[in-house]
């Protein structure tokens, strides 16, 4: 089984930073190292995708909502994957959940159902 565990989640103003770690742990490597994501999720809303990250080559993927905000990274002697949130929004307040998938993907899709272990999630506020 793999492990992933969220954090770095908080509250913030609107404008400021934030920055959201993911540990992997599993019985071997390859289950941690394809493809990592991020998605987010409001109460009462569909999760949806923020970025991800080809663990393999690190080529990078993101949302429109968070683009050129956001930036994903990897660790990979840690088995971590970092989300770097700056200028922060109300609009991003949620719980925030990384996965990854059992097998590989040649492009890292941003669609839920293509992840087959998830974090238990870290909550993002953000207050005007």
């Amino acid at each position: 089984q793999v492990q992933l565990v969220e954090s770095g989640g908080g509250s913030v103003q609107a404008g400021g930073s934030l920055r959201l770690s993911c540990a992997c742990e599993a019985s071997g490597y390859s289950s941690c190292r394809v493809c990592m994501a991020w998605f987010r999720q409001a109460p009462g809303e569909e999760r949806v995708g923020v970025t991800t990250i080809n663990f393999a080559s690190g080529s990078t993927s993101y949302a429109d909502s968070v683009k050129g905000r956001f930036t994903i990274s990897r660790d990979i002697d840690k088995n971590t994957v970092y989300l770097q949130m700056n200028n922060l929004k109300p609009e991003d307040t949620a719980m925030y959940y990384c996965a990854t998938p059992r097998f590989y993907y040649d492009f890292c899709p941003l669609g839920p159902k293509n992840y087959n272990y998830w974090g238990q999630g870290t909550q993002v506020t953000v207050s005007s």
